[in-house]
Order: C-alpha cells, then sequence, then structure tokens
C-alpha cells in the first residue's frame, strides 16, 4: 500500500527563468525538509517551464493562457477565450491534486490556478521576485496568507501585515564562485592579470547590450582587458563576425556560457540587464554592475528593480535608449575607478539573501501547520 504524502504542494507560474528557476529552487528546499511531500506544477503551454520543471523531476500540467498586450492586436481576442480554458482546467486541476498548499511564483499561470485554489478555500501563498509588483500578484495578494517578496517597502502594493522579506532564490553554486577563479581562467582562456568585464543580456541576449558593444569595439582594443561576451544565440552570428572583422583578440564571445558561477568568478565588473533573477544573483556574486534595463517587460519591472539598487549605492544605471553612446565608456571609466568598484561591491553584497529558498519554505510550512 502507497504511503499517503504528507502534504500536498502546487506552485503556479512560470514563462521566464526568473520565475521558473526559483519555483523549482522553493520546491527542492521544501522537499528537503520533508521527503514525503508531493508536489505539482501549473506552467503555460510552451513556456520554458514545461522543460525545465520535468528535467529538475517534478510533474507540470500546462494551461494554454498567454498574456493580454497592451496595445490593439489580434492576440487579445484569443486573450479571453484561453483564459476561460485556462479556469476550467485549473478548476479540474485542483479537484484531482487537491493541494494543502498553494505558492504562486508570477507568470502567465499563475492567476487561474492560484485564483481557482483560492476559491476552494486552499491556502494560497504568492512570491513577487520584482520591485514593481506585477497586476497578476497584486490581484491574488487579497486572497494571501504570505507575500514574499526581494525588495524593502512593498507594503506599496501589497497588505503590510502578510509581508515577509525572504529573497529571490538563486542558483546555489553561484554561493562558492570564489572558490574556483582559477578553473574560470582556464575555463575561458583569459590570462590572470587581464581585467575581464562580463557582458550578459539573458540566455536569449539583448540587443541593445549587442549594439552597444559592437559600435564601441574599436574602444575595447586593449592589452589590458578582456570582455566575455554573452551575446545569445540570435545574435551569435552577427556579433561573432563583427569581432571576427575588427581582428581583436580580447573578446570571447559565447552563444550562452553555462557555467556562469565560473563566469561570475572570473569578472572584474558585469554589464547585464536587470531582471529580477539576475539582480538576486549580482547581489550573491557581490561584483560592481552596470544595469541596462530592458523596456521590453511588463510594466517596466526592469527598471524599478535597477532603481532600487541604484538609490542604496549598489549599482551604476544606464537607460535602454542611451546604452549605445554611453556604454562602452561608462564600463572603461568604471573599469579604471577601484573605488567606485569597491563602493558598488560593498554595497551590492549588503543585499544578498543567501538562503531564500530556505526562507520562503520556512514560511510555507508555517502557513501547512496553521491548518
Amino acid at each position: 500500500m502507497d504511503k499517503k504524502p504528507s502534504y500536498r504542494i502546487l506552485i503556479g507560474g512560470g514563462g521566464t527563468g526568473g520565475h521558473v528557476f526559483p519555483a523549482i529552487a522553493i520546491a527542492d528546499a521544501l522537499k528537503e525538509k520533508d521527503q514525503g511531500m508531493e508536489f505539482l506544477f501549473v506552467g503555460a503551454l510552451g513556456k520554458l517551464e514545461m522543460e525545465k520543471v520535468p528535467e529538475a523531476g517534478y510533474s507540470i500540467e500546462g494551461l494554454p493562457v498567454a498574456g493580454f498586450q497592451r496595445r490593439l492586436t489580434l492576440k487579445n481576442i484569443t486573450f479571453f477565450y484561453k483564459l476561460y480554458i485556462s479556469m476550467i482546467r485549473s478548476n479540474r486541476i485542483i479537484r484531482n491534486f487537491s493541494p494543502d498548499l498553494a505558492i504562486g511564483v508570477g507568470g502567465y499561470a499563475s492567476g487561474p490556478i492560484l485564483k481557482a485554489a483560492a476559491r476552494k478555500r486552499i491556502p494560497i501563498m504568492i512570491q513577487e521576485q520584482n520591485s514593481y509588483a506585477g497586476v497578476t500578484n497584486r490581484l491574488l495578494a487579497r486572497s494571501a496568507r504570505r507575500i514574499c517578496v526581494a525588495y524593502e517597502k512593498m507594503e506599496r502594493y501589497f497588505p503590510a501585515d502578510r509581508i515577509v522579506l525572504t529573497g529571490n532564490p538563486v542558483r546555489q553554486y553561484l554561493l562558492s564562485i570564489n572558490s574556483k577563479p582559477e578553473k574560470g581562467y582556464s575555463e575561458f582562456d583569459i590570462e590572470k592579470e587581464k581585467k575581464v568585464c562580463l557582458v550578459v543580456g539573458g540566455s536569449l541576449g539583448a540587443r541593445t547590450l549587442n549594439r552597444s558593444f559592437m559600435e564601441g569595439l574599436a574602444k575595447l582594443d586593449r592589452e589590458d582587458l578582456v570582455v566575455l561576451w554573452q551575446c545569445g544565440r540570435f545574435y551569435h552570428k552577427e556579433v561573432e563576425e563583427k569581432v571576427k572583422a575588427s581582428g581583436l583578440k580580447n573578446i570571447r564571445v559565447m552563444p550562452f556560457i553555462s557555467r556562469m558561477d565560473l563566469a561570475y568568478g572570473v569578472a572584474d565588473l558585469i554589464v547585464s540587464r536587470a531582471g529580477a533573477l539576475t539582480i538576486s544573483e549580482l547581489c550573491i556574486v557581490g561584483k560592481p554592475a552596470i544595469l541596462v534595463p530592458s523596456p521590453n517587460v511588463a510594466e517596466d519591472h526592469q527598471t524599478h528593480n535597477a532603481k532600487s539598487l541604484v538609490s542604496r549605492g549598489a549599482a551604476l544605471m544606464i537607460p535602454d535608449v542611451e546604452a549605445v553612446e554611453q556604454l562602452v565608456d561608462r564600463m572603461l571609466a568604471l573599469m579604471e575607478d577601484r573605488e567606485e568598484q569597491e563602493l558598488l561591491s560593498k554595497h551590492i553584497k549588503q543585499l544578498g539573501i543567501v538562503d531564500a529558498a530556505q526562507r520562503i519554505a520556512a514560511e510555507a510550512e508555517l502557513i501547512l501547520a496553521e491548518q
């Protein structure tokens, strides 16, 4: 006879790595505390979670839900139909799985599934990764027992008595980046005495970051500098050809860096977008950073994320529209300013929360104990 699981935990949401990887980290942290827990993820069909969650060893159900476009488009005609079907499927999932707790991590699928759970009076908990709360989480907050956040002053969006500052879960191998510098220099063929600028625009790359560095290639012709450049697979051919034509030997162009721990470890400074997961990782890594927020995200949340660090003296920010003109010059100036580097590094380290997944898991256990 199969042993009944101690608790059934449903985790809803996804869409990007910034939602998916923290969700998996939360499940892993809960499982460490209680091996008998049973998990079911609910995501959006065709999105990253449908691949990454099974790879992590968890079951997942998909909903046809999609985002609402904030401009006039034919896609919005199907939005309400997909939402209706997603609600029907969500009700069926809740009925069949019968969770003891539903956790929302943001993204398209979190709305329908957590709304269905709340209607059945199942306790819900949400995790908001950004400093500017998304619409879905703001609506769900009315029914949430706990709201786990990564930034202070989130009472602007949520009931203050339910907010818990937990941070965002990060990939655990980043906690030991400074123990492997030799391996990093070897991995990327970099001489130890060289200064290293790491450029990362996410797994798909970032057009503005790539344009900025392609336009500034002539300024990067320096014996003391190496640029470690994750350009994304969509831009790899274009960037590689441009760098090859320049004749520069100090530029390392890659479509994707799988060993980010090694890349962070060798970097003297980092140029990056300002997604929630990226910023949480930068706070753990503790290296000086220049942030170029993407303007192509819901409610401009990357700009809010970046400003939250800038206001604490923990990072520099260049708006996307100014990056092509300013980014390379600002990076080179920062590379020469050791005092500014040390200040940025000191302040960003103060914001890092290394045990965020465990903190969120502890809040989930408290909710389960209240039942």
